[in-house]
């Protein structure tokens, strides 16, 4: 089949500039390659071309400004000229474009991803919405949280939606003790910080409230081990090292620990993998009800234990004794005393990270993911 996949106006595809939906397409686009001619429609970037063949793959990339009505301008003149050609037409994370697409490509089955909670009231007029829901054949979700929450607003999506958990490349994020260049990569990475026979705690995603690192910050006045540090990389946005208020605040708290805490800033996407390769353990400190971050996958191919929030779609993953949940995220205690637990215990960690190691191999693989939209686009499932 003759498939447009359309991304959202934010990051550029590849993800040269980070992102988890351009993360996940990439993941994905070489095994759909494989089967299905496949268009990738995404935002402009000086580093690309508005127009490329890689690898088999078409991408065309139209102008954004990082705002949904001027990049709606670019992708609706491309389906205007030539929606006609596409047997499906894949939209990620934006249900407002599948009216328009609609219109515009009247032949084509569409197909709908949702990564976050994009159907409230608050961002899409109900009654737009249920014309979406109508005219979309399948809205795949990354959580079940997720689809859960479109289904809370509009029952009739129930039929349609269907969960489809995300993925990580093995090869990227592997446990340091499988390979001898990976550990050497680990060793070099702690040693340039300072941080060689410490006990490294892991916080990886963007710097803002409700992502919750602070949380984590304060938490480290009460840990009981003096060998432990905390690693907080991230920053503001994407390639940005923008210092805001908020990274100010985190930078401050830093300072008074009374246990290191290491703020990186912003570091590339194709190089945070071996702050996973440093670690000793994962945190994840959502406030907001996220829809399953996509630094689980991580953490768990990396052959880390960690702990995650029960906050939207995060308590999904937290399976076979691969983690812990921490049930009420802005309370530093609760925080301190599973990394307590974790941290006088290294056979439970070690058991921990190997269970997250092989669910990776198991259940969230790329090919496993493409393997599932294909299910779809074939209607298989």
């Amino acid at each position: 089949m003759n498939v447009l996949m359309i991304c959202t106006e934010k990051l550029p595809v590849p993800n040269i500039r980070g992102g988890a939906i351009q993360t996940y397409i990439c993941g994905v686009a070489g095994f759909l390659a494989q089967k299905h001619s496949l268009t990738i429609l995404g935002r402009d970037d000086p580093e690309l071309p508005a127009d490329e063949w890689s690898d088999g793959i078409r991408y065309i990339r139209v102008p954004s400004e990082g705002t949904l009505d001027i990049y709606a301008k670019g992708v609706l003149e491309f389906v205007r000229l030539y929606g006609a050609e596409y047997d499906i037409i894949h939209i990620f994370n934006r249900p407002k474009l599948v009216l328009p697409v609609r219109e515009l490509a009247p032949g084509a089955r569409i197909i709908l991803s949702m990564h976050n909670d994009m159907f409230t009231p608050e961002k899409i007029d109900p009654q737009e919405a249920q014309g979406t829901i109508f005219q979309t054949e399948r809205i795949i979700t990354i959580s079940n949280y997720i689809g859960k929450s479109i289904e809370n607003y509009y029952p009739e999506a129930e039929a349609k939606t269907k969960t489809i958990y995300s993925g990580v490349d093995l090869s990227r994020f592997t446990p340091w003790s499988q390979s001898l260049a990976v550990q050497h990569d680990r060793e070099a990475l702690r040693a340039e910080h300072g941080l060689s026979h410490k006990k490294v705690i892991l916080f990886v995603g963007r710097l803002s409230r409700n992502k919750g690192p602070h949380v984590l910050v304060r938490a480290m006045g009460q840990i009981n081990h003096s060998d432990a540090v905390l690693v907080v990389v991230g920053g503001a946005w994407y390639s940005d090292q923008t210092v805001s208020d908020y990274i100010a605040y985190i930078r401050a708290l830093a300072q008074k620990s009374p246990l290191p805490v290491l703020t990186t800033g912003y570091v590339d996407a194709h190089q945070v993998h071996r702050w996973f390769t440093a670690a000793d353990i994962f945190v994840c400190t959502s406030i907001w009800q996220e829809p399953l971050a996509r630094v689980h996958y991580e953490a768990m191919a990396a052959g880390l234990p960690f702990l995650t929030t029960d906050r939207g779609g995060n308590q999904e993953i937290v399976m076979a004794n691969n983690g812990l949940l921490v049930m009420d995220p802005e309370n530093p205690a609760e925080y301190a005393q599973k990394l307590n637990q974790l941290l006088s215990d290294p056979d439970l960690c070690r058991r921990m990270g190997e269970q997250g190691r092989r669910l990776a191999e198991e259940r969230f693989t790329w090919q496993r993911v493409a393997e599932d939209i294909m299910s779809v686009w074939e209607r298989l499932a």
